[in-house]
């Protein structure tokens, strides 16, 4: 009996630590950079501003200085 328990609980412990496992496998962790260059970007490159939206936050800026 005693070793049916162990074998149970053995049984037990690999399950849980397998969901552990597929759990810290989302996706959203997936491809990400690990390694950095120190003083170097590596992500995604911003998208260039509209000249109309420049406009709008220079005249932002001004209303703020005061």
């Amino acid at each position: 009996m005693r070793a049916q328990w162990i074998g149970r609980t053995t049984l037990l412990a690999i399950a849980a630590g397998a969901a552990l496992t597929l759990a810290a496998c989302r996706e959203d962790e997936q491809d990400r950079i690990l390694l950095f260059d120190k003083g170097e970007y590596l992500g995604q490159p911003d998208e260039a501003l509209a000249a109309d939206e420049v406009t709008d936050l220079r005249q932002r800026a001004q209303g703020q200085r005061f």
